[in-house]
């Protein structure tokens, strides 16, 4: 379950910035073009680009929170000023500064909700994040993007096969909470691309999907239950078996975080024709659990006093126990009125709110995923991060292990020092998933494939 995407825990700095001038005797030339700078937050500098595009237009790109091209306003330029802001951010943020012609430098201040930062801006586009695991071409397989329908929507998504004609054992990649795209990007990591051409290169091929609402596939993922997407999981295994360049009796599934809800919900079905399951940081528990301690441990983590920990869990706890009877309205009104406690500044808005609480956020607090697990008769691979804050194994490795117990072939393991996405890390705080270059652990990569090889054979 992904931070930020259901309800957020960590608010991050939402960046602004612009410049031009206003008259002949200030032409816009000087500030007209990219900037770059880091907006020094203690503990937390963040990397922001902007491109002054006219005397009163500008854009913003902030690599950490996956922002680019967001328009600014109030673009105001002087020879003795500069200022600029960003729309329907929280907080205000505002930059207030001067442009240096002699070191062709902007400085200023960068405030957003009653704090300041200095900000330097230079010359220059931001630099992207550095991602050296993102696979590049020319790559020593076949690409294909398909469509295939699940009820009355379409799904897009990529086909990667190795080279020759098949038939080839497949795997199904499904993704986290919250609307993702087919490689589940997220701070420029790439995860599921990794996987997928981990896992084309080792022989296998991998089917990588939009989520509904995203990119190519139909529908709208917040007014979808569990039965529609398990349903989407299972055209995607159908439209698997149905190839001719794929093996019908060899198609698994991969899933991550609350995909690995997902793929054993879609593999325990009668006649599902699933061969085997991976599940990476796949909850062992019900969802309304995962999200009160992932509250409690994500916010000790973070520093926060043990009054205002216990505050949050509680006030999580009420919020989970509406979600999970299907009481939207009073989840509403819940939120609405913690909302109000908080300082002015960091308030959500009613549409934020509503854009929240929604029938898949209920159905995803709701799910419990013991009777699935236990219905499995096939291979299956459950592991954790060990310093997972958002499936944490101390409350799922156990219960994943009685789940499964019954299960021939099942194997559960947990990584040491590693985080939800299976990055190396001290802390396992979500805060730090953009700062790590890693995207996956090799680790995990080669610990999957074989244990894959050894069970399904690619040829």
């Amino acid at each position: 379950m992904r931070t930020g995407r259901m309800i957020a825990l960590v608010l991050f700095v939402v960046g602004v910035l612009v410049a031009g001038c206003s008259s002949d005797s200030n032409p816009p030339e000087p500030t007209t073009g990219d900037w770059h700078g880091v907006i020094e937050i203690p503990g937390q500098p963040l990397s922001i680009g902007v491109t002054f595009t006219g005397a009163d237009t500008g854009t913003v790109d902030i690599p950490f929170q996956e922002t680019v091209g967001e328009p600014l306003k109030d673009v105001q330029s002087s020879r003795n000023g500069v200022s600029f802001a960003i729309a329907d951010a929280p907080g205000d943020p505002r930059f207030h500064g001067t442009y240096d012609q002699g070191a062709d430098r902007i400085t200023g201040d960068f405030t957003q909700g009653g704090k300041t930062f200095k900000l330097t801006l230079e010359r220059g586009k931001v630099a992207p994040l550095n991602r050296p695991q993102t696979p590049k071409p020319p790559f020593p397989y076949k690409s294909e993007d398909v469509t295939y329908r699940s009820g009355d929507i379409t799904i897009a998504g990529t086909l990667t096969k190795p080279e020759g004609s098949g038939p080839f054992p497949a795997v199904l990649l499904i993704t986290g909470s919250g609307p993702q795209n087919r490689d589940e990007e997220l701070f420029g990591h790439k995860p599921f691309l990794l996987v997928a051409d981990t896992l084309t290169r080792a022989g296998y091929a991998v089917l990588r999907t939009d989520d509904r609402g995203i990119g190519g596939t139909g529908g709208k993922l917040d007014d979808a239950n569990y039965t529609d997407l398990a349903n989407d999981g299972a055209a995607g295994v159908g439209f698997l078996r149905g190839r001719p360049d794929i093996d019908p009796a060899r198609v698994g599934l991969f899933g991550h975080s609350e995909g690995g809800y997902l793929a054993p919900l879609v593999a325990s079905r009668p006649d599902s024709g699933v061969a085997f399951a991976i599940l990476m940081a796949g909850p062992g528990v019900p969802g309304s659990d995962v999200l009160v301690e992932q509250t409690r441990l994500i916010a000790a983590a973070g520093g926060a006093p043990a009054d205002e920990v216990d505050t949050q869990v509680r006030q999580t706890a009420e919020l989970a126990a509406l979600l999970k009877v299907g009481d939207l309205a009073s989840a509403k009104a819940l939120v609405r009125k913690q909302n109000e406690a908080l300082p002015p500044d960091k308030r959500a808005s009613d549409a934020e709110i509503n854009a929240q609480i929604t029938p898949y956020l209920a159905a995803l607090i709701a799910y419990d995923p013991a009777p699935a697990l236990a219905a499995l008769r096939i291979p299956v691979l459950a592991f954790f991060g060990g310093n997972d804050l958002q499936v944490p194994p101390s409350q799922s490795e156990q219960p994943m292990r009685t789940a499964l117990a019954a299960d021939p072939d099942a194997t559960v393991h947990v990584f040491p020092s590693l985080n939800h996405l299976m990055q190396p890390t001290q802390t396992g705080l979500p805060s730090e998933y953009a700062n790590i270059e890693t995207t996956i652990s090799p680790d995990v990569l080669t610990f999957v494939t074989g244990w894959l090889t050894q069970r399904i054979q690619p040829k």
